[in-house]
C-alpha cells in the first residue's frame, strides 16, 4: 500500500454552479479544515465527499421535500455514520424511503441477490429492493414510496460490471418519467479517473453489468457518470433528461488512489474488502465467465484466480514471462468457501499487485486469460462464453483468446470504440488530474 497523502488539495473558496446536460452541478470549495478519524493511525482527510460537502451548506437543497435515498454499507460520512441514519436525526428533514441495491441496504447479501422489503429498524422507513428494477416496476416502487426527491450515494469500484451505476441509470430514466429531481452525492473513483481503458459495451450485450456503452474501467466517479448518462443515454429510454443535480467533491483530483484521499474504506459489497481489490476487478472479474473461481469466499477475492485441473506453477511462468506491469505473480492453493467451486481445494494464481501507479488491470486481466485459455484448453469458457461475452461487452475477444492472441492484439480490437467514449467522457468531467 502507498503511504497515505498529507497534500492539502484545493485553495480556491468560492461557490460553483455549473450547467451542464440539463444538469446543476453545486459544490462549495473553502479552505480545508484539518479532520481526524483515530484508527489504528491517524488519517489526515483531504477529500471531503458530496455528503459533506452537501451538510455544509444545510441540507438546503433538500428541504420541503420528501426524500428517499439509493444507499448501502458504504453511504457513510466522515465518522463512519450512515448518511441514513444523520438524515433521519435531522428535524427539518422528512426521509421518507429507502432503496436497496445488490446485496442490500445493510450489504447482508451474496452476490446477485438483495434483502427483501421490509422496515429499518432505525429509521422506521421502508428499505424497497430495487436491485435490477427498471421501466414500469421501478416507477411504480417509487410512487408506492411517496417521494418527490431521490438521493443517490454509494461507493463506485472504477469498473462497468458492478452493479450499482447502472441501479442509478436506471433510477435517472424512472426519475425522469415521474418528475422527480435525482441529487448525486459523489464520491472517489477509488482506482483513479487519469483515464478510461477496456472494452467499450457493444449495445447488442446490454445488461445489468452494463447498460449503456461505456469503458470496462471508464475512469469517472459516479456523478461524472450521471451526467454522462442523462445527457447521452437517459432521453433515449424516458423521452427526456432527468432534473439531475450534483453534489461535488472537494479535494478529490484524477490522479488519486483511494489511499490519497485519507477516507476510510467501507466495503460497498461483500467481496470488495478494500481498493486494491477494487483495482484489480476490472480485470480479474473477467474469470467470471471461465470455468475458474475469482476467489470468492477466501480472504483475496479477485487476487486469486483457480480451477482444481489447473497448473498453477506452470500458469504464474506463462504469466511473469508476459511481464505485466505492477504486478507479481506466485502459484497459490485455496478453498472457497462458495459455490461454484465451495469446499474444493484449486491451484492457481495469486495477482499481487506491487505498484498502484503502474498496474494496469485491464492487460493484466487479458495476460492471465490468454495464458490460463492456452493451460485450460476449450472447456476454459463458462455457458459457452456468453457470460464473458456480457462481462467484457464484446464478442471480439473470446474467439481471438480461443485462437491463442496475446493482450497487445486483443487491445487493438476496442481502440476505435475507446477513443470515441474518450471524447463524450471528457465533457463531463467535474475534476482536473
Amino acid at each position: 500500500m502507498t503511504k497515505i497523502s498529507r497534500r492539502r488539495l484545493g485553495k480556491h473558496a468560492r461557490q460553483i454552479i455549473v450547467g451542464l446536460g440539463g444538469a446543476s452541478v453545486t459544490g462549495i470549495s473553502s479552505s480545508h479544515a484539518k479532520s481526524h478519524i483515530e484508527t489504528a493511525c491517524t488519517k489526515d482527510i483531504s477529500v471531503k465527499t458530496g455528503f459533506e460537502k452537501l451538510r455544509e451548506t444545510d441540507f438546503s437543497v433538500l428541504k420541503g421535500h420528501k426524500i428517499g435515498v439509493v444507499a448501502n454499507v458504504s453511504s457513510v460520512d466522515n465518522s463512519l455514520k450512515s448518511i441514513v441514519d444523520c438524515f433521519h436525526e435531522i428535524p427539518f428533514l422528512q426521509l421518507k424511503a429507502i432503496f436497496g441495491p445488490e446485496h442490500g441496504f445493510r450489504g447482508s447479501m451474496r452476490a446477485g441477490f438483495s434483502e427483501p422489503e421490509r422496515q429499518d429498524p432505525e429509521t422506521g422507513c421502508t428499505v424497497y429492493d430495487i436491485y435490477m428494477k427498471n421501466g414500469n416496476d421501478l416507477k411504480n416502487i417509487i410512487n408506492k414510496s411517496d417521494i418527490d426527491m431521490l438521493v443517490f450515494d454509494i461507493q463506485d469500484t472504477g469498473s462497468r460490471f458492478y452493479t450499482y451505476i447502472w441501479t442509478l441509470f436506471d433510477c435517472l430514466i424512472a426519475c425522469a418519467a415521474l418528475n422527480i429531481p435525482v441529487l448525486v452525492l459523489d464520491r472517489p473513483n477509488p482506482i483513479s479517473g487519469i483515464d478510461a481503458s477496456g472494452p467499450v459495451l457493444d449495445p447488442s450485450l446490454s445488461s445489468f453489468v452494463g447498460r449503456a456503452p461505456i469503458a470496462l474501467r471508464h475512469g469517472m466517479t459516479v456523478a461524472e457518470l450521471a451526467l454522462l448518462f442523462n445527457a447521452a443515454f437517459i432521453p433515449q429510454y424516458a423521452g427526456k433528461s432527468a432534473n439531475l443535480q450534483i453534489m461535488r467533491m472537494e479535494g478529490w483530483q484524477r490522479h488519486m488512489q483511494f489511499e490519497d484521499t485519507g477516507l476510510i474504506w467501507c466495503p460497498p459489497s461483500p467481496n470488495m474488502p478494500s481498493p486494491l481489490t477494487a483495482l484489480a476487478y476490472p480485470g480479474t472479474c473477467l474469470f467470471e465467465g471461465t470455468q475458474f473461481s475469482v476467489g470468492r469466499g477466501t480472504t483475496m477475492p479477485f487476487l486469486y484466480l483457480g480451477n482444481p485441473a489447473v497448473d498453477g506453477r506452470l500458469w504464474a511462468d506463462f504469466a511473469r514471462s508476459a511481464y505485466c506491469t505492477g504486478v507479481q505473480f506466485r502459484d497459490v492453493w485455496f478453498t472457497p468457501l462458495m459455490d461454484p467451486f465451495k469446499g474444493v481445494m484449486l491451484h492457481g494464481l495469486h495477482c499481487a499487485i506491487t505498484d498502484l501507479r503502474n498496474f494496469d488491470p485491464i492487460n493484466t486481466g487479458i495476460t492471465l486469460l490468454s495464458t490460463g485459455r492456452k493451460i485450460m484448453g476449450p472447456d476454459f469458457w463458462r455457458d459457452n462464453g456468453k457470460m464473458f461475452d456480457r462481462l467484457c461487452g464484446s464478442r471480439k475477444i473470446r474467439p481471438l483468446l480461443d485462437k491463442g492472441a496475446d493482450a497487445a492484439s486483443v487491445s487493438a480490437t476496442w481502440q476505435p470504440e475507446l477513443t470515441a467514449f474518450r471524447n463524450l467522457r471528457q465533457a463531463h468531467l467535474l475534476y482536473s488530474a
